[in-house]
């Protein structure tokens, strides 16, 4: 409103504007502040120069196979890598699992007295572990985040699955379509919660993951695989146990400020 529509009106009715005005201005800053505030607890984030525990979080249905050779190889640099197993058989409500991993982290912790700990979460892992940071004090406890071909957009075949009902596609993976209120609500804001640093890779051969693409992660060290090898060809159930895909895990989880590793490790 201008000065001169001010000018033109009466004193009452030009400090009852004014009010308005106001009132209005103190809502748009609240709901500004909110935002930046964030979603979940006050977060303290760790020291990032060192290293503590790495847990690795499986995906739909809990299988660990794959996730073994990952933890086997991490070890084999020093790590203290732990498979985190999935309650209920890995179908049911991510948020429940996003609440166990709590847990695991908080028994890690107090077990090894680390300071913090690393989390890699493979395919459904990897959106487990973005609730965790996002809604339950993840955020002051995980000092790197790393997603393995994570559907963090939805995948479209849970999106066909859902469509034939709880049998065929249950909780988790009705969570896991494309337009879910889960996904809806954790993608709404930050798609990555402050705290850790987070690094996302995924494979351009995802045949579950549909469209591979849904494995990007907004403010995240983001990229395929291939855009390191070119002539990778890895499909979704074999990501966490490519030499590869390990090599570039362990660069992420390093000391340093994870960065695009070079094409050495496409030899591995």
């Amino acid at each position: 409103m201008t000065a001169r529509m001010l000018a033109s009106l009466s004193p009452q009715r030009r400090r009852l504007v004014v009010g308005v005005v106001v009132l209005a201005l103190v809502a748009v800053a609240g709901i500004v502040a909110a935002v930046v505030v964030g979603r979940g607890p006050t977060v303290d984030p760790v020291a990032q120069d060192r290293p503590g525990p790495v847990l690795l979080v499986p995906g739909f249905g809990g299988s660990t196979t794959a996730l073994e050779v990952l933890a086997a190889d991490l070890e084999s640099v020093g790590r203290d890598a732990r498979v985190v197993p999935a309650t209920g058989g890995g179908t049911g409500d991510l948020r429940e699992r996003a609440e166990d991993l709590g847990r695991v982290v908080d028994d890690v912790l107090d077990a090894t007295g680390a300071p913090s700990v690393d989390i890699v979460g493979y395919s459904a892992g990897g959106v487990v572990l973005r609730l965790y940071v996002a809604d339950l004090g993840g955020g002051s406890k995980v000092r790197r985040a790393v997603t393995l071909s994570s559907p963090h957009h939805g995948t479209d075949l849970a999106g066909l699955a859902s469509s034939f009902g709880s049998e065929t596609c249950p909780e988790a993976c009705q969570q896991l379509a494309p337009d879910s209120d889960l996904l809806r609500d954790l993608n709404a804001g930050d798609e990555t919660p402050p705290g850790p640093v987070w690094v996302a890779l995924w494979t351009a051969d995802d045949k579950t993951v549909v469209p591979p693409t849904s494995g990007e992660l907004e403010g995240a060290l983001d990229y395929p695989v291939q855009s390191v090898c070119p002539d990778l060809v890895v499909g979704h159930p074999d990501v966490p146990r490519t030499p590869a895909v390990i090599a570039m895990v362990e660069s992420a989880l390093g000391p340093a400020a994870p960065t695009r590793p070079g094409s050495e490790v496409c030899s591995g």
